[in-house]
This record gives structure tokens, sequence and C-alpha cells, in this order.
């Protein structure tokens, strides 16, 4: 624990890359096999589920430290992280421990069915034996909230460098399902498992957003446009007969999706396709929003399926024939998946039903930049984000790679907001208050207009615009309601979402998608501001009619 503890301080004290590489290379040289699991499980987002909830962290912290609650509360909401407020306000230490990480993170599993009290002891006597580092690192491990900036490609970097293998390759080692508590690091990591392959999906090839004019990128007959689909990225893998689906997060997701069991036997053996998990209400592809119906469920029962059934966009051919042809040109693995799906008709096939869960994404060439511009524009009527450029000679990479995929989406939606509270922020911001809740105007029974809040937002301000209204709101604050802020109803920001629909489950009616602060309109008085009509009048028509349709 004290080595994982020094790993993660110089992990948290760094923002060069370098710096960070090397200290995880060194550890995973230094480290028991044990612990090098776990924490590569930790910087992968395995975490093992949390044992005691944050209320009773908080009130076991405080009667540990000897301070009133409403201190600690104080003292939480000016640090702005929990565990460093816990690892601040206790005493010093009385001993030191020599458990080790896998020791407590075991320990921690066991503890989430034990009574209250035995949890309320564990919890005081492993503190009495932490430093400051090491009782940060305890209580995150406990919330389950460990995030500490290093990504699993930079973690994957490191470990290629400490044991001397290849970088793509343990990139695909550490996906797919594997447990922290039961697996050696010989397994996951060194030693070749055929068993492993049936599940295994390939690291995803991420697109990087548009540089500058679409026309820096050279002769356009060169690229494939394609539109950009707002759904779950996924591959679905057929082998030995058996499906599996991984989202973009490394999450085994095929229990969630049974209409994908009508690829079985269907789609060969050996195939794996990568594309966009859709929702398609009354065939029509759907709203992120009714597709979020589905996620986190644990049941999918007939009448959601029915509700709301799903589709894969296929966009890539990544495996073929027990194959991996991610290292052939992007108009290779394209031919063999427009021929794939070809095969899966009808015509081709009369003896099986058309894959009603299954589209082809469309590839589209062009003669101009100016004509890809004009698709782009109507990205929104054909439900997509924007487009999609990929290079035809480009191979399926690893990670996100600059050069031959790029993402063009469509100008965000905007509408004019008025600040109504605040809280502070987290990390370097957790002494400023940075997250903000916006409203718009909306008509009374009787006529007079209100401030109905709609979004939340926390990005988009400059540091000194962040500190300027930092300071104003502290001295107009109305009410506090623990860490929030309401305040005088004074300044207006135009707010720039990527979506919006209809929803039951907030007060305006409305949900919007990816809310961030654009710019900070000092130019205008509040009551310039945008009403919830205005919003609404930019949900599309169908969505708005599929609404209709569904409540009555």
């Amino acid at each position: 624990m004290k080595r994982f503890a020094q790993l993660i301080k110089i992990l948290d004290s760094t923002n060069k890359t370098n710096t960070k590489v090397d200290a995880l290379s060194a550890y995973f040289q230094a480290a028991d096999d044990r612990d090098k699991v776990w924490t590569i499980a930790i910087l992968s987002h395995r975490r093992p589920p949390r044992p005691v909830n944050t209320t009773l962290l908080r009130s076991w912290a405080s009667e540990h430290a000897n301070i009133p609650l409403w201190l600690f509360e104080e003292s939480y909401h000016i640090v702005g992280d929990l565990a460093e407020t816990i690892a601040l306000v206790l005493p010093s230490p009385r001993s030191r421990t020599e458990k080790t990480l896998t020791q407590f993170l075991e320990e921690m599993i066991s503890l989430k069915t034990k009574p209250e009290e035995e949890k309320r002891s564990y919890l005081i006597e492993n503190w009495k034996d932490l430093d400051y580092y090491e009782r940060f690192v305890f209580t995150k491990l406990i919330t389950g909230g460990f995030r500490i900036g290093i990504s699993q490609k930079l973690m994957t970097r490191a470990l290629a460098r400490a044991t001397q293998m290849d970088e793509d390759v343990l990139a695909y080692k550490l996906m797919g399902n594997w447990d922290p508590g039961s697996i050696s690091f010989t397994d996951l990591v060194l030693k070749e498992n055929e068993s492993d392959y049936l599940s295994k999906p390939y690291p995803f090839y991420l697109a990087y957003a548009m540089e500058g004019k679409a026309e820096d990128l050279g002769d356009v007959t060169q690229w494939s446009a394609e539109h950009k689909w707002d759904g779950i990225r996924a591959q679905l893998i057929l082998r030995n007969s058996e499906i599996f689906v991984w989202s973009r997060g490394e999450e085994l997701v095929t229990d969630k999706y049974p209409e994908f069991q009508e690829f079985v036997g269907r789609i060969p053996n050996g195939t794996v396709l990568d594309g966009e998990i859709l929702p398609y209400p009354n065939g029509g592809i759907g709203s992120f929003n009714e597709l979020q119906t589905r996620i986190g469920r644990k049941t999918i029962s007939k009448a959601l399926l029915a509700k709301t059934p799903v589709i894969l966009k296929v966009y890539d051919l990544l495996e073929w024939e027990g194959k991996d042809i991610r290292g052939k040109s992007f108009l290779e693995r394209r031919t063999l998946l427009e021929t794939l799906c070809k095969n899966l008709t009808v015509e081709k096939d009369p003896l099986h039903q058309p894959l009603t869960h299954l589209q082809l994404s469309q590839t589209m060439r062009f003669n101009s930049w100016e004509a890809v511009a004009r698709e782009r524009e109507q990205a929104r009527e054909a439900k997509s984000e924007g487009l999609m450029l990929k290079h035809w000679d480009s191979p399926y990479r690893v990670g996100r790679k600059k050069g031959d995929w790029w993402k063009w989406k469509v100008d965000p939606l905007t509408i004019d907001a008025v600040l109504t509270y605040a809280m502070r922020g987290h990390g370097r911001r957790s002494n400023l208050f940075t997250d903000y809740t916006f409203a718009l105007w909306s008509e009374t029974e009787t006529g007079e207009r209100e401030l109905v809040t709609f979004a939340k937002a926390y990005s988009g301000l400059t540091d000194a615009e962040f500190r300027q209204v930092d300071a104003w709101i502290k001295k107009n604050t109305l009410e506090r309601f623990g860490p929030v802020r309401s305040v005088v109803p004074q300044h207006v920001f135009e707010i720039a979402f990527e979506g919006i629909a209809l929803s039951k489950r907030h007060k305006s009616g409305v949900a919007t998608r990816f809310p961030r602060i654009l710019r900070w309109r000092q130019d205008k008085k509040i009551a310039d501001a945008n009403s919830l009509e205005d919003l609404r009048a930019l949900i599309p028509s169908e969505e708005k009619e599929f609404a209709n349709n569904k409540n009555r």
C-alpha cells in the first residue's frame, strides 16, 4: 500500500506525461504481481463496488476527528474532495500499516456485506494506521471514485516499457472481461491465453475533432464521408456460435441488447463489427434520450424492448473469417463489410428473414469540399451529429490518432439563459464557484414570467471569467442549500448543447445533451434571455410527434 500511495502522490503532483510514465513503469517493475494486477484494474476503471456510502463516511470521519459534522461539511465544501478532506482532518497516525494494496482491496470487497458497526470499526482502525497520502488513497478506494488523471493509454505505455511488450498487444490483452481478484499478472499480461480470445474485443480507433478547414485535408476524393451517429459505440463479436457486445467503455453489454441474438447463425463466426447502437422506435432513428431508458437497466422487459428497440448501425469490419484485418485499408474493410451485409439479405439468403436490427452506415463520396459541407449542414435532419471523414487508405489504429479519421460535427444549438444556482468546482477549482445551473423564462397561468431551470454547465469560461463570476456569486447569494447557493438573477450566458429532447424527468420538460457555456453575454439583461418555448422550438418536429403519440 505504501508503494501504491507513493505512486499516486507522484502521479497527482505532475502534469508531465513522461514523469507519469516513468513513475508507473518503475512501479510495475518493483511491485508485487498481485498489486500490479489491482493497479491495472484501478487505472482502467475496474474498481470494486463501494462498501460504504459517503454519508456514513462523513459522519464517521468527523467523529474520529472530534469535530462537529457541520465543520467537517464546511471543510469538505472548501476542499472539494471527500477523500482529501478526510485525510486532512484526521489525527496523526498511531502506527504504520504493512498491508499490501491487494489485502486492502480484498478486505473492502468483503466489507460490503458486513453490518454497519463493523464497517465503522474497520474504517477507523485503518485510518489510525495510515499517513496522509495512504489515507487519501484508502478512502478513494472505499468511495469507488478513484480518478487520478491517468488514461488507459498512458498506463498501457508504462506497462509496455516495464515488460518490454508491444503496446498494442497489451492494449488488446487488457480489454475484455477479466477479474482482478482471480487472475494472475502472468495470465493477464505475460501469458498467451487462447481461451481469452473468444470474447475479447479490439481496442477502439477514435477520431479527432476537425482542426482548421476541411480543404486542408487535401484531395476530397481520397476521403470517405459518413454520418456521425449519436448512440453507443460498440463492437459486436461472433465467435464459436456465440455473440458478445462490448461498449467503448470496455463494458460487456450483451444482455442489454437481446435483439442482436438474431445475428447468431446468420453472421459467420470469426466476425467482429464496429458500429453504433441506436434507438429505433417506429422504424426510425430516435434520440439519445430514448436510448438512455435502456442504459443501466438490470433487466430489459418485453415492454421496454417494444417501446425502444435498437439497431446496430455498422460502419467497419475488424475481423473476418477469424483473421484480424485491421491492417487492411478502410476501403478494403468496407468492401468486405458491404459484401457481408449484401449476403444477409433475403435475396441472397432466402431461407431466412431479413435482419431487422442490423443496418449498414452509408459511405459517401464527393467531388468537392463544398458538397461535403452542405451534407454536414443537413446532419440533424439525418439524426446525426455531423460527419465522419475517413481516409480510404487508413488502417484501423489503436486509440486516438491524428491524420486518418476526423469528426466534423455540426455547430451546436444555442440558447441565452440566466444563472440561478452555483456550486463549487472540483480539483483546482474547488475553492471557486464554477458549477452553474441555468434557467429560461416561462409564462405562468396568471400571465406572469418566471425562471425555470433547464440545464447545468461547468465549462466554457476562461479562468479569469470564472474568478470574476465567483466573486460576484459570493456577494450576491440569496440562499444556501448545503453546497448549493441560489443567486440574484442578473447574468446571462449563451449555452451550447449537442442535442435536445422532451423529457418528463426534468422540470423544464426538456433534456439537453452536453450543455456547456459558450460565452458570457454581458451585453444582455435577463429580460432578453430566451424562454422555454424558444428552447422547445429547437426540438425536431418528429421528436415532438413521437412524444405526443406515446402520451395518447
